[in-house]
């Protein structure tokens, strides 16, 4: 019988920025010191080098021939729940002898909503282990990712009422800077008008991004349109030790088998795919190296996705628009979002020039309108849209 040698391996989402890749890189370096008997790799479902097919090769290469497979994403969305496990399935069905066990997101442990108060201490400059007993006079903004999946929206939201109950401050909300609601631009202006002249804005992301440099900007911008307000730029989470012990943990639990079959993702998207409720095409996960296609097309990416978003991706139906990224290197799906038009959603940051796949959901009619907005200069109550 073959001897069992086991691995690691980390599945992050990917950016076009590259200091995300380098931050992602140290957890890694984080849970080697956890771990120092295992080989331990990385990946990214897109846009990055390497990619998870790359990472789980060089496993094989180590001689690992069993994997645990931890999502790098802080809830439960499409990638955790269908790209990821899409990836794995693919690839421990082309290599024989392999088995690869997948875990859980980070989710809400205690060590992530620790790591996060910390943070929001640190760019209040107070210290957690004496930190006051309230903030009544500040009111806390925390940044989601957003997604098409409810329940990660919910979990983000949860986590601003934890927070907030923890710290003690004067109020609350949450904003988003993916395809739901409130985006980040208009939910800082309604929050504005309560009238609170210290604001802490939190984003919570674990690395850097085009995202993450966005909101900094929104806030720098909100900041100068408000001069009697204080805004407060919290840092993200990064390789935080907490955040390691949350990886750890997610690791161990896979080790022990400690996850039940309702909390096991693998199981429950091989349940759903077999059923037909999800439709993701494996062939869209088939290795492509990264490296090839940013040397061969980082010039036009930008204008690729701009063109792709804004100009033809209106016209595909929904059911094209699962996976259409797939071209950046492993496979990607977005589900569809009923509230895509809301009117404090997604549409008020068209005209940005920044592009998300999620245009391709709007209707034509919207587009239209919001365009017709932006060349009067009329572009509605969103911050982005204001002189």
């Amino acid at each position: 019988m073959l001897e069992s040698k086991k691995g690691i391996m980390i599945c992050g989402h990917g950016s076009r920025d590259k200091d995300a890749e380098v931050e992602f890189s140290l957890v890694a370096a984080g849970l080697k010191k956890r771990f120092p008997e295992l080989a331990i790799e990385y990946g990214f479902l897109e846009y990055s080098a390497p990619n998870i097919h790359m990472g789980l090769n060089r496993l094989i290469e180590q001689g690992v021939n069993h994997i645990y497979a931890v999502p790098g994403m802080l809830f439960a969305a499409t990638h955790a729940k269908n790209d990821i496990p899409s990836v794995l399935t693919t690839f421990e069905e082309k290599n024989a002898g392999l088995k690869v066990t997948y875990g859980k997101e980070l989710g809400l442990q205690q060590a992530m909503i620790e790591a996060f108060q910390t943070r929001i201490y640190e760019s209040l400059g107070l210290d957690a282990t004496n930190s006051p007993d309230e903030l009544y006079d500040t009111m806390l903004v925390v940044v989601g990712r957003g997604t098409s999946d409810s329940e990660a929206n919910a979990e983000a939201a949860k986590l601003t009422r934890i927070v907030s109950e923890n710290m003690g401050f004067g109020w609350a909300d949450t904003v988003y800077s993916g395809v739901t609601y409130p985006s980040v631009g208009i939910g800082l202006e309604k929050l504005l008008k309560l009238g609170y002249k210290r604001i802490v804005v939190a984003p919570y992301f674990l690395f850097t991004g085009r995202l993450i440099k966005r909101i900094y900007a929104y806030i720098d911008k909100v900041a100068t349109e408000n001069p009697s307000v204080e805004f407060i730029k919290t840092p993200y989470l990064r390789d935080h030790e907490k955040v390691i012990d949350a990886f750890e943990f997610r690791v161990r639990e896979i080790m022990e088998d400690k996850i039940s079959i309702e909390e096991d993702l693998m199981s429950t998207f091989k349940r759903r795919l077999a059923a037909g409720e999800i439709d993701v095409h494996h062939h869209h996960a088939e290795y492509q190296d990264p490296e090839v296609h940013t040397h061969t097309h980082s010039h036009d990416d930008h204008e690729h996705e701009h063109s792709h978003c804004h100009d033809e991706s209106h016209q595909h139906s929904h059911e094209n628009s699962h996976s259409h990224d797939h071209h950046h290197g492993e496979s990607h799906s977005h589900g569809i979002y009923k509230h895509i038009s809301h009117p404090l959603g997604p549409r008020t940051m068209i005209g940005e020039g920044i592009c998300h796949c999620f245009m391709s959901q709007f209707p034509q009619s919207l587009l239209d309108e919001e365009s017709e907005r932006i060349k009067n200069g009329v572009q509605g109550e969103a911050l982005a849209h204001k002189d």
